[in-house]
């Protein structure tokens, strides 16, 4: 296994295939298994770059709180490391929300973006108790923000946490709670300052996902030229219930 030491933290790294440079970022409570599907697709053609943050996958965890400032700083740093000039970025959840920001505070490293789950704040979730009223496929109760869930289901992703961290399974709750204090309080984007992204950009999400689908429509219209995809019949796990279309929506989109 490769690692690779960026701001004082060992992270684990792949890089696969050639041709133009593709980076994944994951999602919250993830590895980079749950891209697998997508860097398979890209690698006959790209030359895909991925790594684990902190407490993620087979990266350790660390003692401060987690925050995506601490990813975007992480994500160019890995960048600089490689010797990457810029890259394609394909975030999902967290990583797409760490890739809005990449563009909008470092856009001369963004050749393009596919953000898939995205939200701008915490009131994007339908189960936000902040949440303004958007047209909805589901009906859904309020919950309490600190029952928002944000990333794919736990449950479903703490076995692979357990089979991959070097921290131990029963360290899942202690990156859980770390989580869940991000996703409640962060991000914090104006969709205003949306207008200043002059990459080309894909929105996308499902149309039952936890991120409503007005404010995935709301990053798009934001975004001057952005292109808008809501896969149907797909939750925020859209790309593990969906791996074939979304990978064949990405090379479309870099193509």
């Amino acid at each position: 296994m490769t690692y690779l030491r960026i701001n004082g933290v060992d992270l684990y790294s792949e890089v696969d295939g050639a041709g133009d440079p593709v980076l994944l970022l994951h999602g919250g409570f993830c590895s980079l298994e749950s891209f697998r599907a997508q860097s398979d697709a890209l690698v006959p053609d790209y030359r895909v770059f991925a790594f684990e943050r902190p407490g993620h996958g087979r990266s350790a965890d660390i003692d401060e709180e987690f925050s995506y400032a601490r990813g975007v700083a992480d994500t160019i740093a890995y960048l600089d490391a490689q010797g990457l000039d810029s890259v394609h970025v394909i975030g999902y959840s967290d990583g797409a929300i760490i890739g809005l920001l990449l563009a909008l505070q470092h856009p001369e490293r963004v050749r393009s973006l596919v953000a898939i789950s995205a939200n701008l704040d915490p009131s994007g979730f339908t189960f936000s108790t902040d949440a303004t009223q958007g047209p909805m496929l589901q009906p859904v109760a309020p919950a309490a923000p600190t029952e928002v869930p944000a990333e794919p289901e736990p449950d479903v992703e703490r076995a692979s946490y357990g089979a991959l961290s070097p921290d131990g399974p029963e360290h899942a709750d202690v990156v859980l709670d770390k989580l869940f204090r991000l996703w409640t309080s962060e991000p914090r984007i104006d969709p205003g300052d949306l207008a200043s992204i002059t990459s080309p950009v894909l929105v996308m999400s499902g149309d039952r996902d936890t991120i409503r689908p007005d404010h995935s429509l709301l990053i798009a219209a934001s975004i001057p030229g952005a292109q808008l995809c809501i896969v149907p019949g797909t939750s925020h796990g859209l790309v593990a219930e969906r791996p074939e279309l979304i990978s064949t929506l990405i090379r479309e989109f870099l193509r």
